[in-house]
């Protein structure tokens, strides 16, 4: 293929980085897998990943992430949230355990209690609820929990 005056025949096709499993994208750019709930998207179930998870719509249940939890600006969750880190814009209905660092953007309101380890807080953010410092006293798994819809995401 010949671009701006390169003669070369060859194709730029990407190349798989990893062996590729069930659910492994094989053109994958990076190790690290981010998972998305787009804009527009409501997911009704609780999701445990070990993954980092970007939300932009609606989660109707619980999310447990052993890695990082982005929250945008208009998102909603409506359940708990368990996470490592979190970075939260949108709005949560529910207790917030973050075991490291929360941060909550201008434009965040969460309506439930928060337990974290470090806090930032952005003027403008929002929260009603008690609020904890320090070591997060557990961590909580969907495992062996009876009643709890399950939506695993890897």
């Amino acid at each position: 293929m010949a671009l701006f005056g390169n003669n070369s025949k060859e194709v730029n096709t990407p190349t798989p980085v990893a062996p590729v499993g069930e659910n492994q994208n094989p053109y994958t750019t990076s190790a690290s897998t981010m998972n998305v709930i787009g804009k527009g998207t409501t997911v009704t179930g609780d999701i445990e990943t070990s993954s980092d998870i970007r939300i932009d719509g609606k989660l109707d249940g619980n999310l447990f992430c052993k890695a990082r939890v982005t929250l945008g600006q208009g998102a909603i969750l409506d359940g708990n949230l368990n996470a490592s880190h979190a970075e939260l814009a949108g709005e949560v209905n529910g207790k917030v355990e973050v075991k490291e660092m929360l941060t909550l953007k201008s434009s965040s309101t969460i309506h439930g209690d928060i337990n974290t380890g470090k806090l930032v807080i952005e003027a403008g953010a929002k929260f009603n609820g008690s609020c904890k410092m320090g070591a997060v006293s557990k961590e909580v798994s969907l495992n062996g929990t009876a009643g709890l819809k399950q939506v695993s995401v890897n």
